[in-house]
C-alpha cells in the first residue's frame, strides 16, 4: 500500500531509520548539488561499507572534472565505471557526462545512450528506478538541489518498492524546485539540511 504523504519534519527521522543498514546509495542532483556532494562526501570515513552513486546533471559534451573534484574531498575511491564494472562496498560511482548510468540485476553496472529523461542523460530518474527494482528495500536513495523535477519519480519507484528517501531541506537547496517536487508528492521519508544529511550518512550501518 501506498505510504501516508504527509511531510515529515526537517532534520527528524523515525528511531528505526537511525538502525537501519542499506546496501546501495543512490544520489541526484543538479544546479546547486555539487556544494552539497561535497559534504556528503567530505563527511564519509574511510570504512564506509555502502557502493554510492550519483547522477548530476552535466554538459554532454565536455569533459567533467566532477570526480576530480569529489576525490579531493572523499576518503572512499570515486571514479567514473565502466559498463559491466561490479559494484563495490566502499566505492563512489559517477554517472559520465552524457551516459545514463543503471544498475543491473547481478549489480553491476549499465551505461546508455537512450533518449534524455526529463531533458538530461544522465538521469536521476533512471537510477533510481534500476537501484529501485534490484535492491528493493535495501536501497537509500538522496535528492539533492536542482531546477526541475528530475528524481521525483525515481523515488515514487523507490518508496514502492520499500527503499527509503532522504530529500534536502528546500531552504538550504540553491536550486530549490526539485527537493520541494519531491517533498509535495509526499515523497520524502526525512527532510535534512546538507550538515544533518551528512552526519546520518556517515553513521549509517553496514547492510545485514
Amino acid at each position: 500500500m501506498p505510504r501516508s504523504k504527509a511531510s515529515p519534519a526537517v532534520d527528524t527521522d523515525p528511531p528505526a531509520e537511525a538502525a537501519r543498514g542499506y546496501e546501495l546509495v543512490v544520489i541526484g542532483g543538479s544546479a546547486g548539488g555539487i556544494e552539497v556532494l561535497n559534504v556528503l562526501l567530505g563527511a564519509l570515513p574511510v570504512y564506509f561499507a555502502q557502493p554510492v552513486m550519483i547522477v548530476t546533471h552535466l554538459p554532454p559534451d565536455s569533459p567533467s572534472y566532477l570526480v576530480h573534484a569529489l576525490a579531493h574531498r572523499c576518503a572512499l575511491p570515486v571514479m567514473e565505471p565502466d559498463a559491466g564494472e561490479p559494484i563495490l562496498p566502499g566505492r563512489v560511482h559517477v554517472a559520465p557526462p552524457g551516459y545514463h548510468m543503471l544498475v543491473e540485476v547481478d549489480h553491476t553496472v549499465a551505461l546508455s545512450t537512450d533518449a534524455a529523461v526529463r531533458f538530461s542523460r544522465p538521469s536521476i530518474d533512471v537510477l533510481f528506478e534500476s537501484a529501485a527494482a534490484v535492491y528493493g528495500q535495501r536501497l537509500l536513495a538522496i535528492l539533492l538541489s536542482g531546477a526541475n523535477d528530475d528524481g521525483v519519480q525515481g523515488l515514487k519507484h523507490v518508496r514502492a518498492l520499500g527503499g527509503t528517501s532522504w530529500v534536502q531541506a528546500p531552504d538550504t537547496a540553491g536550486s530549490p524546485e526539485m527537493p520541494r517536487a519531491a517533498i509535495e508528492r509526499g515523497l520524502a521519508d526525512s527532510i535534512y539540511t546538507p550538515e544533518t544529511m551528512a552526519r546520518r550518512l556517515a553513521a549509517l550501518p553496514a547492510f545485514s
